[in-house]
């Protein structure tokens, strides 16, 4: 791993390969950059380099100055910066990542070679949400981590691939109860603050990509099938039997979507196959 300091906090990230053109991915909520660790060899073998950060308050980055998914974004910046420097770059984002990605999005437009959601969406939180993420705080305060992380990563997986999968599913559930409650806590209220970003996708004028698990029980079907028709240029994929993971899921398959897009970013390459 490398390190940096944004606004006085260590932030994690790591880099991989050392090709002109970068992919940065971006993790979930109760995740870190580990989680593309089994994902991304091919794509480092493609030629391409690929930069992992860890959210503040996730994996080896420290609590953040503020929670706020705009802060988030600002310490992509910061890793970004350190480790491409000024060339564009594809940025991909899962679930929480997406939302920080779209917040990054807004905020340097100009250095994106285009945009991929990975299981996430550009729709703020509902009302109904918002009373469910005030909930989670309040059992994250007075019960800890461990009980908390392990309904919700259980419930991120398809049910089939989960039941043959248990050592998975485990193995992110003892990861993510390691992590501070400040931390889950912070990423909480970061999610449940964010505003719309639909017209980020509506004034794209790079391609966007959308990885969407046809049995997500984190994301509503209506929001990310919604979303698809925003960009002026889309590329959409609906995993069949994928919940919303389709990197351990699916991981020969996403690999494939994320190539493919990715040779179409930088060179304009399209796959007929």
């Amino acid at each position: 791993m490398k390190y940096l300091l944004y606004q006085q906090r260590k932030v994690a990230y790591n880099v991989q390969g050392k090709g002109a053109n970068a992919l940065v991915f971006l993790h979930g909520f109760c995740e870190d950059s580990t989680i593309w660790d089994e994902w991304k060899d091919e794509l480092v073998a493609a030629g391409y380099k690929v930069v992992c950060a860890d959210l503040p308050g996730f994996g080896e980055s420290e609590l953040a100055q503020e929670a706020s998914i705009e802060y988030y974004a600002d310490t992509v910046q910061a890793v970004v910066q350190e480790a491409i420097g000024q060339n564009r770059f594809l940025l991909i984002g899962h679930s929480m990542g997406g939302y920080t990605a779209l917040a990054f999005a807004e905020k340097y437009p100009e250095q994106l070679a285009g945009l991929g959601l990975f299981h996430s969406h550009p729709y703020a939180d509902s009302e109904a949400k918002k009373e469910a993420r005030q909930k989670s705080i309040r059992f994250v305060q007075e019960q800890g981590t461990a009980l908390y992380v392990k309904q919700l990563i259980s419930d991120l997986f398809a049910a089939a691939w989960a039941r043959t999968n248990s050592f998975v599913v485990n193995r992110l559930i003892h990861k993510a109860s390691t992590y501070a409650p400040q931390g889950i806590i912070d990423g909480l209220t970061a999610m449940m603050a964010r505003p719309d970003r639909h017209g980020v996708l509506e004034c794209a004028n790079w391609p966007v990509l959308f990885i969407i698990g046809e049995e997500d029980k984190a994301i509503p079907a209506e929001l990310s099938l919604a979303q698809t028709s925003l960009p002026a240029t889309a590329s959409v994929h609906i995993l069949e039997k994928i919940g919303h993971m389709g990197m351990l899921e699916a991981p020969r398959k996403t690999r494939q979507i994320v190539r493919e897009f990715a040779e179409y970013c930088f060179n304009g390459i399209v796959r007929s196959d």
